[in-house]
């Protein structure tokens, strides 16, 4: 494998899991707001 490509798994592992991150994120973001909604009605 030539440094390029190795470079390139490298960086598609990455990008891989920063979108693996930014999902949990989003979910973790979704929750807590749904549970600051349920607070905010009673």
């Amino acid at each position: 494998m030539t440094p390029e490509q190795q470079k390139i798994q490298l960086l598609e592992a990455r990008v891989n899991r920063l979108e693996r991150e930014k999902t949990i994120l989003k979910k973790a973001t979704a929750l807590l707001m749904s549970e600051e909604i349920d607070r905010a009605r009673w």
